[in-house]
């Protein structure tokens, strides 16, 4: 991709300020669509860099309880494609700036017809998508035609992903790569920094993207000891769960939800951009 898109240009930022990404992963509808757009519209203030919005899906098998449940109340609440590429758009209205990443798993983009997808999505304002369900072995299907809609195509490593695996996944990765710093599902274990470091190192080696570590960071103080070896960390099921928390005994949203959500970022983005 030659034309440097909206996360090329925050990460070069961000590495230029000597400061590193916060991604905030939340799901698009949860636990409603206006409490969602009331989220997406304050995360860019209260610290984060780059903002995934999760397409909800009824089987999100890399995710733990607390992002199947972020799904399942989406839907419950009428949440489809359609809506999360207008959730996207009615953002581009007032931030022309903060990237997006749609993410999550092939079903709901295949059913919606993909090149009707890629279309629309990049209408919207979507900068990149990772989808976690499509191996390199597939770049025809979504990968390659992303590409040539403008649209990053960002993939994840994980601690299996050995020295074979790596430049497949490399390949047709680009804005920046996802580095899964447990194996598992989502939210089920907290990283050692020390471990991911070195294989943040070992993966830098390969490739000048930027790398971000997600699964299980929750804090502010996790988040800063990542970041001392990587470009980034994705904060993503503890956001969710200060959803979960706050909402009534009908899971429906309350006066705590969004600020619930948003107190959160701004706590973690203190605490690793004072690094």
């Amino acid at each position: 991709m030659t034309t440097p898109t909206r996360i090329d240009r925050r990460f070069a930022a961000l590495k230029a300020a000597g400061k590193k990404a916060l991604v905030c992963f939340v799901t698009a509808g949860d636990p409603d669509f206006e409490t969602s757009a009331n989220i997406l519209a304050g995360l860019p203030k209260s610290g984060a860099d780059v903002i995934e919005v999760g397409m909800p899906f009824s089987d999100p098998m890399a995710d733990g309880p607390a992002i199947q449940a972020s799904s399942l109340r989406a839907l419950k609440s009428g949440q489809n494609m359609i809506k999360t590429l207008k959730l996207v758009a009615d953002f581009r209205k007032t931030d022309p700036d903060t990237p997006i990443v749609l993410m999550g798993y092939y079903n709901p983009i295949y059913v919606y017809g993909n090149e009707r997808f890629l279309t629309d999505a990049k209408a919207a304002g979507v900068d990149g998508l990772i989808v976690v369900d499509v191996p390199p072995e597939a770049d025809d299907e979504l990968c390659l035609p992303a590409i040539r809609h403008g649209l990053n195509f960002i993939r994840l490593a994980t601690p299996t992903t050995d020295a074979a695996r790596l430049p497949a996944v490399l390949a047709n990765t680009s804005g920046f790569l996802y580095y899964v710093s447990i194996t598992g599902i989502t939210g089920s274990a907290a990283p050692v920094a020390t471990d991911v470091h070195s294989q943040v190192a070992r993966i830098k080696a390969s490739t000048k993207l930027p790398v971000a570590v997600g699964f299980g960071v929750r804090t502010g103080e996790q988040a800063r000891a990542i970041a001392e070896g990587a470009d980034g960390v994705v904060v993503g099921s503890a956001l969710v769960t200060a959803i979960q928390q706050s909402l009534d005994k009908e899971a429906h949203a309350t006066v705590k939800t969004v600020p619930a959500v948003l107190d959160l970022v701004s706590s973690i983005a203190g605490v690793l951009k004072s690094a």
